[in-house]
């Protein structure tokens, strides 16, 4: 190119003004010609307009700093002087859309932030539907693929694979919007409570589990696992198992939706229906193509995107601001209650503190996680799975919520009621410049997507399996149960959308509520039965129903303020005690059978299933 473009930038003061005046500093293609920013800066140098607000790492390039800056909304004057327009400007979406458009009318190019960031995604979107045309063959091959990946995942897999399903869109919105809303007190509890549940999961639950699921007729789902561990003959733990995994994960799945809905409408100003829609069809067709193992290599390459993302934003909100002293500096000074671990010690104070850290007991009962430590190849990896694990959730938790407390010090404009779970999204757009910041969003999105998926997918395996094949069609070849557990990804997804609706869903008040109603019927249940041998089929029942139904209940009343999982994983544990010891028992045969499994030794990859 023998000569070089003329550039002009709109919002060149910003932050991401001055991060493409960085960038396109001894540009071989661009030449920054005009600067352009709001009346208050207009008439003045470029360097007189700035002043100390230079928040680049290198120093102001000498050929703009004698530029005087022009009033971006002197639109055919700006215009006028260069060849195409950088859009950085600092407005509400309504504001930035009208004067894109006043300039594009002059016949000017404009490149907009958001074009950037929809190219982030867009590579973002390209790669994991890449990943669910590339699986879709190999899932069509059997059941076992479909929903287990044949059990050969590998550790690192099973490890961010059980992770980001786990820490779904309400690590990046929910918890940093607690941490912003309310401060480091609830946030905080609830983060250790989540991260000592993790460790107690993998270290208990992931390969007794994997173990017994092999010794149980190679079982492929949890209800299908409880069926063949107490020799429900009549299926009836299958059904009821999975009436109760298609009511919760119904609340889930569309908490995962209100974030993507959320997402789009934040970022592209998109009406809340039409980002809803779209985010929920990404997920749709991967899952639905894929199987098992497009859900897992999504969620390995979501749970990287999600743990840089929220490892990076909170750090460089602390460097712009001066670091974290300073950051902190300011929260004791403007709201020294946010940093408070406990700051109400009455009982209800510490009846929130017992609720917060209660979510981690959740852990022991959700399928979409358990589902994971049954398909890993070798159990003795799970080990090694472990530890990659905790260090994911350690860092991520503590970041998540610094996110929040950051972002109580940096977010220019207050966030208020279920804004406030927004925090992360504006951060990311404030901090980095527009394609950095897409990648940023995108992790949002993997957050979202890697717990929805996973969560159709087990739904989509209790309703084929476990009632379409009990109870419709037992003769029903692998090809048709593949079909049928399509069509019901579909359906639920469908259900997810409408219950979505809502735009002023509060994530983590949808969350919380399945959490607790899967930790409470199925958690005493896998738990009891992994290491209890006089446990029988009538006690799991018992668990199932009372830890749901007290979940189901208790919500409606808020009793004491105490989270509803509490009282639901309590009295599910009761259940299952006396209703077992009121049987006598278990027969010999299911004794026998625990003990084989304790002490199994497993095949590895087991990839055939037969239903007796």
């Amino acid at each position: 190119m023998s000569e070089k473009l003329r550039v002009g930038i709109l919002g060149a003061t910003g932050m991401v003004g001055q991060r493409f005046i960085s960038l396109l500093e001894n540009h071989p293609w661009f030449e920054v010609v005009t600067l352009a920013a709001s009346p208050r800066s207009a008439g003045k140098t470029y360097e007189e307009a700035v002043g100390g607000r230079w928040k680049m790492d290198t120093p102001m390039p000498e050929g703009v700093k004698n530029l005087v800056v022009m009033n971006v909304n002197e639109v055919e004057k700006v215009a006028a002087s260069v060849d195409f327009v950088f859009s950085a400007v600092d407005m509400t979406k309504e504001e930035i859309r009208a004067i894109e458009e006043a300039y594009a009318k002059t016949e000017t190019p404009v490149v907009s932030n958001d074009f950037w960031v929809v190219f982030a995604m867009l590579l973002y979107f390209v790669a994991v539907l890449t990943i669910g045309f590339v699986y879709a063959k190999r899932s069509n091959s059997s059941t076992a693929e479909y929903f287990l990946g044949g059990r050969g995942v590998g550790p690192w897999l099973t490890a961010l694979s059980a992770e980001a399903s786990d820490m779904s869109g309400w690590l990046l919105m929910g918890l940093p919007g607690v941490a912003y809303f309310t401060g480091a007190s609830d946030a905080m509890w609830t983060a250790i409570g989540l991260a000592i549940g993790t460790y107690l999961n993998w270290q208990f639950v992931s390969q007794r589990l994997r173990n017994y699921t092999e010794v149980a007729n190679n079982s492929l789902t949890m209800p299908d696992y409880l069926k063949n561990r107490f020799h429900d003959e009549k299926n009836i733990i299958r059904i009821i198992s999975a009436i109760f995994i298609l009511i919760f994960f119904l609340i889930y799945t569309s908490s995962g939706f209100v974030s993507g809905g959320k997402l789009f409408e934040s970022v592209f100003g998109m009406d809340y229906f039409s980002a809803l829609l779209l985010s929920a069809g990404v997920v749709v067709i991967y899952t639905f193509l894929g199987g098992f193992m497009a859900v897992c290599w999504t969620d390995f390459i979501q749970g990287c995107m999600m743990f840089l993302a929220i490892v990076l934003v909170p750090l460089v909100g602390m460097i712009a601001f001066g670091g974290c002293d300073a950051v902190m500096t300011r929260l004791a000074t403007t709201a020294p209650n946010l940093l408070e671990m406990a700051p109400d010690t009455t009982t209800t104070g510490i009846i929130g503190i017992i609720s917060a850290l209660a979510w981690g007991i959740g852990y022991f009962g959700q399928p979409h996680i358990l589902v994971r430590f049954m398909a890993i190849g070798d159990p003795t990896e799970l080990k090694k799975s472990k530890h990659i694990a905790m260090t994911w959730v350690v860092i991520s938790l503590a970041a998540a919520v610094l996110v929040g407390l950051v972002g109580k010090v940096i977010v220019p404009t207050p966030l208020v009621g279920a804004d406030s779970e927004k925090v992360f999204l504006v951060m990311s757009r404030q901090l980095f410049p527009p394609f950095a910041s897409g990648l940023i969003l995108s992790a949002v999105l993997a957050a979202i997507m890697s717990t929805a998926s996973s969560q159709l997918l087990v739904t989509a395996s209790a309703i084929s399996k476990d009632f379409y094949h009990t109870f419709v069609r037992k003769n029903a070849s692998d090809k048709e149960l593949i079909y049928v557990s399509r069509l019901t990804v579909l359906v639920v997804a469908a259900c997810a959308i409408v219950l979505a609706l809502n735009p002023n869903s509060y994530i983590l008040t949808m969350v919380s509520y399945a959490w607790a109603g899967f930790g409470a019927a199925f958690g005493p249940t896998i738990l009891l039965s992994l290491y209890w041998k006089n446990m029988t089929k009538n006690g799991a029942l018992a668990g199932i129903i009372v830890g749901g139904l007290t979940v189901l209940i208790w919500k409606q009343f808020a009793w004491f303020g105490l989270y509803e999982i509490v009282p639901g994983f309590l009295f599910s544990l009761i259940a299952i005690y006396i209703v077992s010891k009121l049987d006598g028992g278990p027969s010999q045969e299911i004794q026998d059978e625990f003990e084989q499994a304790i002490h199994h030794t497993p095949k590895i990859s087991v990839l055939h299933n037969e239903d007796t």
